[in-house]
């Protein structure tokens, strides 16, 4: 049963606007390095990732702009950066990876989602191609119509 537990995954914060703005090519789980009571303070689901990005510095992935809120039972009353940057924890194989598709033209990483996978931090990091105005409509019109049909299908049995 403990390990059914540990298994679990649970959500902290998720960037929606990704999945509008962006075609996800490739994801990558990353581990994210934090510091004092900001592990507490995202367990209270105190995280944000609205203009959050990953850069690739010297090889090694940075998260900027992950806003974490101060913990609320904090006796050090920490003033620090809410948005400082944070590293990321990946293999080496994954960066050469990131990389690679980095050198492409239009492609950036974006952070996804901020989930505890068991006792441990982590980010799901997207290898991203930018969406058009007109890509972004089309993709609104498929999901409504793939609705629409969804309807009409249930309604059939």
């Amino acid at each position: 049963m403990a390990r059914a537990e540990r298994s679990k995954r649970l959500t902290v914060c998720v960037h929606r606007r990704a999945k509008h703005d962006y075609d996800i090519l490739q994801t990558v789980e990353a581990g994210l390095i934090l510091q004092g009571s900001e592990v507490k303070a995202l367990r209270e689901g105190k995280g944000n990732l609205v203009d959050a990005w990953v850069s690739l510095k010297d090889n090694k992935p940075l998260l900027h702009n992950l806003e974490i809120s101060p913990y609320s039972h904090d006796n050090a009353g920490s003033d620090g950066d809410t948005r400082r940057t944070r590293g990321l924890l990946l293999h080496k194989a994954e960066i050469r990876k990131l990389l690679a598709g980095l050198r492409e033209k239009g492609l950036t990483l974006v952070p996804l989602e901020v989930y505890f996978h068991g006792p441990w931090a982590k980010v799901e990091v997207g290898l991203c191609r930018g969406r058009r105005k007109a890509d972004k409509r089309q993709k609104l019109k498929s999901r409504e119509a793939q609705r629409d049909i969804d309807r009409a299908m249930r309604k059939r049995r």
